[in-house]
């Protein structure tokens, strides 16, 4: 029997809508990554990027656990002697939580031309309002599968 591979024609594109309020950032993100790779899909191909959109909103109500919020640092760096810049995500989900969310999103999808391709096919909203409702997007629950029972377990808080 040989593993089957899905074409690029047989790949449907879906909406999926996930709401982040009271969501833990680093669980909302696996399960937005998950999504856009496509792993819940039975034609999951790891070389094809499977057509999935995901849509984020209320980006600016996700959780970060612990001291995170004070001693957790984004980093970035202009190249020039000095230009290290560091700013706490306190202030980060303060003024942009939209590029936290997609920063962390991006961080767990593959590091290729195949992950640049994927974090197109995301978009995250700091309110609760989206302009995509033409798509007709699935409501997803952010949960993980229970193995012994296959129930959906919300860790929300």
């Amino acid at each position: 029997m040989k593993t089957y591979m899905a074409k690029k024609e047989e790949i449907k594109e879906k909406w999926y809508l996930i709401d982040a309020e009271g969501k833990v950032l680093g669980r909302l993100a696996a399960e937005a990554a998950s999504l856009l790779r496509g792993k819940y899909s039975p034609l999951y191909t790891p070389h094809i990027s499977m057509g999935n959109h995901v849509i984020i909103i209320n980006a600016a109500k996700v959780v970060l656990t612990g001291k995170k919020l004070k001693n957790k640092f984004y980093f970035r760096h202009s190249n020039y002697p000095g230009g290290l810049k560091k700013i706490n995500y306190g202030t980060l989900m303060q003024n942009r939580p939209e590029f936290a969310v997609e920063k962390a999103v991006k961080g767990m999808l593959p590091h290729n031309h195949l992950g640049s391709i994927m974090i197109k096919k995301l978009r995250v909203y700091k309110g609760a309002e989206h302009p995509h409702a033409a798509q007709t997007p699935e409501k997803w629950e952010v949960g993980i599968l229970d193995g012994k029972r296959g129930k959906v377990i919300n860790w929300s808080r």
